[in-house]
């Protein structure tokens, strides 16, 4: 979800900062000359944050690997299932999930967030898909190889995995 901070300016040359807010908690601000830079921009800081938080991999701005973290301009939005409507405001069943991709040159070391995951393994996409208990998520790593294939992406990083 997203909430506007702040608009100032004069109509024609607005400026918005943008908040997005998971489960009731701000998860990064972003400005932009309009709601939807705002909003992407605020989407890309999340999804920075979200991967060094779950896997200690930091691709936030100004790291080697921020430019390998690619927005795919695609969203799902699913019913959250009730074992997991307590983390949630009250009244939400619903939740949207953007989806970013991040090539990493080869095995990079990765520490994991025991309230996350509780283990990891470097597999092929199929494989990897196989293992997944989302189908959304299944779904996106069997998308990577075509995001690769497309050039819609700064991938292939030298020695990564394709």
């Amino acid at each position: 979800v997203y909430r506007t901070i702040e608009a100032e300016g004069p109509d024609h040359r607005r400026n918005f900062t943008v908040a997005a807010v998971l489960r009731g908690t701000e998860y990064g601000r972003a400005n932009g000359i309009n709601k939807k830079d705002a909003e992407q921009e605020a989407w890309a800081t999340t999804a920075a944050r979200e991967v060094l938080e779950e896997t200690g991999i930091d691709c936030q701005p100004g790291t080697p690997l921020a430019r390998h973290l690619q927005d795919w301009n695609l969203e799902n939005i699913y019913t959250i299932y009730p074992r997991w409507l307590h983390r949630y405001a009250a009244g939400v069943t619903h939740n949207t999930e953007r989806l970013f991709g991040l090539q990493v040159p080869g095995q990079v070391p990765v520490t994991l967030s025991p309230r996350e995951h509780t283990a990891y393994q470097w597999l092929p996409c199929s494989e990897a898909a196989d293992l997944c208990f989302s189908l959304s998520n299944a779904e996106a790593i069997l998308s990577l190889p075509a995001v690769v294939r497309s050039g819609r992406s700064a991938w292939p990083l030298p020695g990564s995995l394709a």
